[in-house]
């Protein structure tokens, strides 16, 4: 198999997890919640196929390690990036510079990053300040699905998680493709 040369970072909430399923504990840590329909199958379907996963997601950790063993996609992410231990939230640079050190990809590699996510505010305006792909999920009733402005707008927008890997695919084929052409 080919290596892949699309990195595809991740959000939790609404776009892996049903945030309208989560249940918290007093410290406000998750401590159950259910997936998305098909965001599971679509997180193992990525790796199985050779794609590198990083979460950066906003919160806090044992919500995230509660969440994603329970729902059996814990140890497909090669990295997980918090808002919790980095100290800065979506859209702060800090969050998507930390996945990029965690994986050890340099400004080269900006071109290869997808970041997907539920929030235009948050992930969308966040990757596009970073230079990466954007891809919105716009599945969820609960976060507007209009953007505010152009650093809100998203490359491409997909209403289920399913949606992603085909689109992964094609991204991936385009750009060995460019850099073949190169």
């Amino acid at each position: 198999m080919e290596p892949k040369q699309i990195i595809v970072f991740l959000d939790s909430g609404d776009t892996i997890i049903d945030e309208g399923t989560e249940i918290r504990d007093e410290n406000d840590v998750v401590i159950k919640a259910s997936v998305i329909p098909g965001a599971d199958t679509m997180v193992r379907t990525l790796v199985e196929r050779g794609y590198t996963l990083a979460l950066v997601a906003d919160g806090l950790a044992q919500s995230f390690k509660n969440m994603f063993i329970q729902n059996g996609i814990y140890d497909y992410f090669t990295t997980m990036i918090y808002s919790e231990t980095i100290k800065a939230f979506k859209p702060s640079p800090r969050m998507f510079r930390a996945a990029m050190g965690a994986l050890d990809l340099n400004e080269s590699d900006r071109s290869r990053i997808v970041m997907v996510g539920n929030n235009l505010s948050r992930d969308i305006r966040g990757a596009n300040q970073m230079g990466f792909t954007s891809v919105f999920l716009d599945w969820t009733p609960r976060y507007p699905k209009t953007p505010a402005d152009e650093s809100e707008c998203p490359d491409y927008t997909i209403s289920m998680p399913m949606e992603l890997i085909d689109l992964i695919e094609r991204l991936n084929a385009e750009y060995i493709e460019a850099e073949r052409s190169k």
